[in-house]
C-alpha cells in the first residue's frame, strides 16, 4: 500500500527521497520501495521521518498491509514435503522488490564494513 499522506508531506515540505533516506540511513531505492508500500518503513523511521518533517507522526503514519504467505511445501511445517520443492515454493513467494531490497541492504552492509575495516586499518598505522 502506497504512503500517500508521506509522499505527499514529504513533497510539500520540498523534500527529496534522497533526503529522507539519508535521515533513516538507507538508500534512495529502498526508500522508494518503502514509499511506494513494498518495503515495510519501522516505528523508529516513522518517528526519524515524522521529526525530520517538523510533523506530528499522526499526520504521515499509514498502517502496513499485512502480508501472510503461506507455504505447506515447506519442510518445517510439512513433514512430507521434500527439500527441493519446500525451497523453491518459499522462492516463489517473495515478491521481487523484497527480494531486490534485501540485496541492497546486503550491498549496503558490505560497503559498510569495508569502510569500517578500513577505518581499522588506519587506527592500527598510527598506533
Amino acid at each position: 500500500m502506497q504512503k500517500e499522506k508521506l509522499r505527499i508531506a514529504r513533497k510539500r515540505k520540498g523534500y527529496t527521497q534522497q533526503q529522507i533516506a539519508d535521515v533513516i540511513a538507507t538508500d534512495v531505492s529502498n526508500y522508494s520501495r518503502k514509499e511506494s508500500g513494498d518495503v515495510k518503513i519501522i516505528r523508529d523511521e516513522w518517528e526519524k521521518i515524522a521529526h525530520f518533517l517538523n510533523l506530528p507522526l499522526e499526520e504521515i503514519y499509514e498502517e502496513e498491509e499485512a502480508k501472510v504467505i503461506v507455504n505447506n511445501d515447506h519442510p518445517v511445517y510439512n513433514d512430507n514435503a521434500s527439500s527441493s520443492s519446500g525451497i523453491t515454493t518459499q522462492f516463489n513467494n517473495i515478491s521481487m522488490s523484497v527480494i531486490q531490497s534485501l540485496q541492497d541492504y546486503i550491498s549496503l552492509l558490505k560497503q559498510e564494513i569495508d569502510r569500517l575495516n578500513e577505518e581499522l586499518k588506519t587506527l592500527k598505522s598510527k598506533k
